[in-house]
């Protein structure tokens, strides 16, 4: 059984898609290690986030995983050539989602609820900041301040 509690978890349902089984790379795939990992970074290039590179190498180019078919991930590809955000893409995302909440603040100002939204939201981003530091993907001295991100 799931227990959904804390403020990361996931909201409703169980729908989710499966991983490969297998941790080797299927039979049937046509590209070599070398070739996914130009494809990476031609898309990272294209302006994709990681995220959304992986998606676009299931969808169009067969790649059902990177990491059976290169040994590592796509963000390690990209750090490998030295092209790769320096903010990991979760906590870019939420940094972005509090910016949208304090437009909407500025023109709705009694908008209780998404003043509580943009509590959690903050506090998500504190808590992420805290594990990147203590895994060494951040550094020690980073600090979020809230007009880092305009977008």
């Amino acid at each position: 059984m799931i227990r959904m509690v804390g403020k990361m978890a996931l909201m409703r349902g169980r729908s989710r898609s499966t991983r490969p089984v297998s941790k080797r790379p299927p039979s049937w795939i046509v590209y070599q290690p070398d070739e996914v990992k130009a494809l990476v970074i031609n898309l990272h290039r294209q302006g994709r986030p990681p995220s959304e590179i992986g998606g676009i190498l299931r969808d169009e180019y067969n790649v059902p995983l990177v990491k059976p078919l290169v040994g590592k991930g796509v963000v390690k590809i990209l750090k490998e050539a030295q092209i790769a955000p320096s903010i990991p893409e979760d906590l870019y995302n939420l940094m972005v989602k509090v910016n949208r909440i304090r437009r909407h603040l500025e023109r709705n100002p009694k908008d209780l609820n998404n003043k509580r939204g943009l509590q959690i939201t903050e506090s998500k981003i504190y808590s992420l900041t805290r594990y990147y530091k203590r895994m060494k993907i951040l550094p020690q001295d980073w600090r979020y301040r809230s007009e880092m991100i305009t977008a």
